[in-house]
């Protein structure tokens, strides 16, 4: 939690629950990628926190942005990004939304299979397309690896076509899964990114590009390699792989540069115990269907503070207030809690300024949206 947050929500102590984001921190996170990664040019991730105020900084800071539909290209338009810094970085596009990315002057596209190259053909004529490919995701708490991306062998067939549909073949992109804690998966994606960028300079066409993805981690529970180490290993392979001809290089944070400027406050409903099971279940005012999706399968997990922070403290399941029997938030990862803490009291959850406030439901059992307050 950064000093400002902190001093919002000792001033303010406002209602819960409620996301307090630190816009400061996500320029001093930018600046810490663009130092580690001097050649990449940054396309932020909108939808890890679309708020106006992060993309009305990331714009002063001559910041890119990778949108996943036409209504967040919309947002980035009007906190004053130029088109041409837009990537419609999502796979799956209606004609519609593609139609109006175009007129729009977007005219840098996504895509990894034959119909929706053809769709681009059609309907953003012209435009600079990079075709996704399949990599794995080992190391990624949150995998993204089977629903996106195409073989090497499809995506060689897939850019050679946009060629002769009227496209211009840009480039290739991976993404090895968000929260991704090796370094080793860049490596190797990038080593299958290179093969491919032979073949095809081979067979007569010459890629430009190379979009990095996202998946840069922020620290939950447990440390992370710092963005420097991912910097070091995603140069040297880059350099191993293409030499002095480095192709322009593209990467899309989400996660890294927003997660760790924010905090969720949240009210402490109910502490119960059930017969003699040391076990105490700790149920929040916000759970799964309020903006903590992330926490399916224990995938992400949050770090929890309390006013009772070094006291003695027991083990706890933790839940939302939702009569939904799957709004659990953990149950097997040895969270531990103060003994002292009741009900009324509040907690904070760090690092929860990335895909919280967009996650939250519309009412869910009639609980409004997560309310969001950016200082």
């Amino acid at each position: 939690m950064t000093p400002k947050v902190a001093r919002f929500l000792a001033d303010h102590q406002p209602a819960t629950p409620c996301l307090v984001f630190d816009v400061d921190r996500v320029e001093e996170n930018f600046r810490a990628l663009r130092e580690a990664l001097p050649l990449a040019h940054i396309y932020y991730a909108v939808k890890a926190n679309p708020a106006a105020p992060i993309l009305g900084r990331l714009v002063a800071l001559g910041s890119s942005f990778d949108a996943a539909s036409a209504e967040e290209i919309d947002m980035c338009l009007q906190a004053g990004a130029a088109p041409h810094r837009i990537s419609y970085g999502n796979t799956i596009k209606k004609v519609s939304a593609i139609q109006r990315a175009h007129a729009a002057g977007v005219d840098l596209f996504a895509f990894d299979s034959d119909e929706e190259l053809e769709k681009l053909a059609v309907h953003a004529p012209g435009s600079r397309v990079y075709c996704r490919i399949l990599v794995e995701n080992t190391g990624a708490d949150w995998p993204l690896s089977r629903k996106f991306g195409t073989t090497l062998e499809h995506a060689r067939i897939l850019m050679l076509r946009a060629a002769t549909l009227g496209l211009d073949p840009y480039g290739l992109s991976f993404h090895v899964g968000s929260q991704q804690t090796d370094t080793t998966s860049y490596e190797a994606a990038i080593g299958r990114v290179a093969m491919l960028f032979t073949d095809l300079k081979n067979a007569g066409l010459e890629l430009r590009m190379c979009n990095l993805g996202g998946g840069f981690p922020t620290r939950y529970r447990d440390d992370v390699p710092g963005i420097d180490r991912f910097g070091m290993a995603i140069m040297g392979a880059m350099t191993k792989h293409f030499g002095n001809a480095l192709p322009e290089m593209l990467v899309e944070p989400g996660r890294f540069l927003v997660a760790d400027a924010g905090a969720i406050s949240s009210e402490v409903v109910l502490v119960s115990r059930r017969g003699e099971d040391p076990v105490r279940w700790v149920y929040l005012d916000i759970g799964r269907f309020g903006g903590l999706a992330e926490t399916e399968g224990e995938s992400i997990k949050y770090r929890i503070t309390t006013d009772h922070d070094g006291s003695e403290h027991g083990p706890v399941a933790i839940a939302g207030p939702t009569c939904d029997g799957a709004d659990i938030l953990y149950e097997k990862s040895n969270y531990r809690l103060p003994l002292a803490l009741r009900s009324g009291e509040r907690v904070a959850l760090l690092s929860t300024g990335a895909y919280t406030t967009t996650y939250a439901s519309q009412r869910f059992n009639g609980f409004a949206p997560l309310a969001e307050h950016y200082v």
